[in-house]
């Protein structure tokens, strides 16, 4: 059977892919159905075909997987946030155990592993302590403030995020209103013009501080006192900051950042230790995980108080104090030079003497460390 584009198959989905999407078997034929779920069958129009695979777009199923559940979020069809909603949590759970074992067994060429149950969230909405929000306009004019559709730059406009913290939606409102009301131009990525780019909210799971980063074109944000009066009302931001990003690129930061208002960083806690979090920082998402993921790293470690453990690509030394507690000595190393300045800070607030911290990159210290 030769399978033609624009045409409509009676398939079978038989697993799914690394994003989630169903892989259907046409005469031998590889094609992938998001939003297909394993088991299920149903008419699939052909929408682009390649050498060796080709991509459907579900029509109507005329069999249902147990695990199929309705997308609570109304923009899940469009935004490129989120790729598994149509599946029961518990079945997201296993799918992830089950890409985890793809990975080392296809890739990895590991057999013979035993791979535990995913550890799942109790409530697993309203977690995200970040989001970066890109800005821009419809073919009418109208702002758009959202995320990107799948595999594209074409921004799904939004007023709320089912994954995001509490707040955000509310700074998507108050940013809309100051581009409405001051007429600020809004950055076309075609044309590297206009102003600005992203919106960054970033909210500290424990103390609720808040951080909006505004990134721009340019070194200057027009109508900055009102917006920044907007801000504070809200009563929870905390923190405002100017990112300069001037470049023709897809990275969404500049390497600059001034504070417009507030303070420099924002706290966190993960299992006790203090943290100070900056526009630039790398920081772990989902801050409920994270602490579950860093107990069972440093248990499965062992460790007994009298090791030195070596954290490769520590970031702004998150995992390395959080193991220092637990071992004699911790060097952490990261060839961003801003993020070993934040490990050293945040283990000088935490009075954690025995964590040492290096800039550079691993495959020069780790041999002389050996």
């Amino acid at each position: 059977m030769n399978i033609e584009k624009n045409k409509t198959y009676n398939a079978e989905c038989v697993s799914s892919g690394s994003e989630g999407e169903g892989i259907v078997k046409i005469d031998g034929f590889t094609v992938f159905v998001p939003g297909m779920l394993p088991g299920e069958k149903g008419d699939i129009l052909i929408v682009k075909l390649k050498k060796n695979y080709g991509y459907g777009k579900l029509m109507e199923l005329s069999q249902s997987s147990p695990e199929r559940t309705e997308p609570p979020c109304p923009y899940y069809r469009t935004c490129g946030g989120c790729s598994l909603q149509h599946m029961s949590y518990s079945a997201q759970l296993e799918f992830k155990k089950n890409k985890v074992r793809d990975c080392m067994e296809r890739i990895g060429s590991i057999q013979g592993a035993v791979y535990p149950d995913t550890v799942g969230m109790d409530e697993p909405w309203r977690y995200r302590n970040k989001a970066q929000y890109p800005i821009g306009k419809d073919k009418d004019g109208k702002t758009l403030i959202g995320f990107y559709a799948p595999r594209s730059h074409r921004i799904t406009d939004i007023n709320d995020c089912m994954l995001q913290m509490p707040g955000s939606s509310k700074i998507i409102e108050i940013v809309r209103k100051y581009i409405h009301d001051f007429h600020i131009p809004v950055y076309d990525e075609s044309k590297h013009s206009g102003l600005l780019r992203h919106v960054i909210t970033r909210t500290a799971y424990h103390t609720k501080e808040m951080m909006v980063t505004f990134v721009v074109n340019g070194r200057k944000l027009p109508h900055s006192n009102e917006l920044i009066e907007a801000l504070k009302n809200t009563g929870f931001v905390s923190s405002i900051v100017m990112n300069i990003n001037r470049e023709k690129t897809n990275a969404i930061l500049g390497g600059e950042s001034v504070t417009l208002w507030g303070k420099d960083t924002i706290r966190d806690m993960i299992g006790g230790i203090n943290f100070d979090i900056s526009s630039l920082s790398f920081y772990q998402v989902n801050p409920v995980q994270t602490e579950k993921l860093y107990n069972i790293a440093v248990e499965s470690a062992g460790l007994t108080g009298k090791e030195n453990v070596i954290d490769v690509y520590c970031g702004i030394g998150t995992i390395s104090l959080f193991a220092a507690g637990r071992a004699r000595s911790v060097y952490g190393i990261e060839i961003v030079e801003r993020a070993i300045e934040d490990a050293k800070h945040n283990a000088e607030i935490n009075g954690i003497k025995n964590a040492v911290f290096e800039a550079g990159k691993a495959e020069d210290i780790l041999p002389r460390l050996y």
